[in-house]
Parts: C-alpha cells; structure tokens; sequence
C-alpha cells in the first residue's frame, strides 16, 4: 500500500481511469508555472529538501581552533485538498457512462494548481519559497491598459533581460484579465498577438494567480522547481453514498538567476 491508499477504495479500475484523466485535462490547462520554469523529478515522496550548496557559519566552537558550519537546505512542501465523489456516480462509469459528473476533480486541480503557481510566482514565505516576483533584480515595468503600451511594456522588459546579457526566447505570463485583453485586442484588428511572438519567440501563457505579468526567460537553469510527489489522487475514507478523496504533490521552487525574469506590474 502507499500514501495514496488507492488499493483499500470502494472505487473500480475503470472510475479511477476517469477520475485520473479528469485531473490530468485540468491541470494541463491551469498550471503555468511549470511552462517556464526548469523542472526537477519526480523524486518521490521521501524527498524532504533541496541542497543548495551554502554554508551557515556558526560562532560557537565545539573544540577551540575548529569552525563549524551548518550545511543550508531549502525544504520541500507538501500540498493536500480534499474532494468527495458520489459512489453511483463512480459506479455508472464501469457501466459505460461516458459523460460522469467529475467537477469536483476540475476544481480540486484548480485548488492545487493555483497553489503550486503562486508559490512559483508570489512565493509561499511559511514554507521557505521567496518567488519568482520577489527575487528579481530589475524594477518591474508598467504594464499599461491599451495594446500600444502593453507592446512597448514588453519591449522594455525584453530590452532589459539583454542588458543583463540573458538571452531568449522569452515567455509572457500575464494573469486572466491581461490575457483576455491581449486576446480581444487581436479580435478588434491590433496585430498584438502576432507582434509580441515576434518579439517573445516563445509563448503567451495565462497565470490566474498574477496581476499583472511578468517576462520570462526560457534559456533554462535560471529558475528551478523541484518535485517530490507529483500531483496525485488518493483515497481517505468513504460511506454508503460518497468517496472522499485527496489530491497532494510536494515540491519547493528555486529562483537561481535573479535577473532573468522582469515583472510586468
């Protein structure tokens, strides 16, 4: 048996098949983070931390003339929500049921992803990830309202990831309402779409968790997250009627090169 406790759940073969595509379908479509970030693992669920190779000096000697240092590590994460399904609702899936009410595991990839992006993007302070936007060297940009500014905004930003000699492609991540505004720019004939790939020569990703956005370097090795469990479905307990169930992943997040990215506020 392992932690996810699958084997012990009143649910059959064919169900978990649905519950698990079901998960997968959102998730492809909510995380952001991992489009733009390097990944690392998965290393299981024993993995507890990340070296990061620095040292803590300390003052006290336990023998006069010997120096200590505490060797530093940055400690993974562990993320848990909790659904529940209809057991008949489970059941009618091994009886051919194509169309089977799995909302509850769209929104708790929903949860989970909004939870792994804003560790990735905002940073998570109790669980030691500072974040992408808070560890950046460069001032953050002005992002603007009209397609006009939000270009030139990109511009800059693309202007001052060269300066700092960090070279592309390059991937906007912009949160929801920037994204639909980009989008319906392109609807009302302003080419934006089409200049800032040529400009980006990467992707237009949407982040619900951001604001306003940021300009990301693709070259890779410059911002890392580290899996342990990869998102997961296990099984908590369940009566007559319902199943409840769990999605979980752990992970930390890593900004190794400050000025690689350039926030767009």
């Amino acid at each position: 048996m392992t932690l996810l406790k699958r084997e012990i759940a009143p649910i059959l073969p064919d169900a978990w098949a649905a519950i698990d595509n079901e998960a997968r379908r959102a998730l492809k479509l909510k995380l952001a983070g991992r489009k733009v970030v390097d990944v690392k693992g998965p290393y299981g669920w024993t993995l507890s931390s990340v070296n990061t190779g620095k040292l803590q000096l300390l003052d006290a000697e336990p023998t006069p003339g010997v120096n200590v240092g505490v060797r530093q590590v940055q400690p993974i994460v562990e993320l848990r929500t909790p659904f529940e399904l209809q057991l008949m609702e489970l059941d009618s899936i091994c009886r051919g049921d194509e169309s089977p009410n799995l909302d509850a595991v769209a929104e708790a990839a929903d949860r989970i992803a909004r939870a792994e992006d804003g560790a990735i993007f905002q940073g998570f302070a109790a669980g030691s990830i500072p974040g992408l936007l808070g560890s950046l060297s460069a001032e953050p940009i002005p992002f603007g309202e009209s397609p006009e500014e939000r270009l030139a905004a990109v511009v800059q930003a693309r202007r001052t990831l060269q300066r700092a000699d960090v070279d592309g492609p390059y991937a906007l991540v912009v949160g929801e309402a920037a994204h639909a505004a980009i989008l319906q720019a392109a609807d009302d004939g302003y080419p934006l779409v089409k200049r800032l790939s040529s400009l980006l020569e990467g992707p237009l990703i949407r982040a619900d968790v951001l604001d306003g956005g940021v300009l990301v370097s693709l070259r890779g090795g410059d911002f890392e997250l580290t899996i342990g469990q990869d998102i997961s479905i296990g099984y908590v307990s369940s009566d007559r009627h319902t199943a409840e169930l769990f999605m979980a992943s752990s992970f930390t997040f890593r900004v190794l090169e400050p000025d690689a990215a350039v926030a767009l506020s």
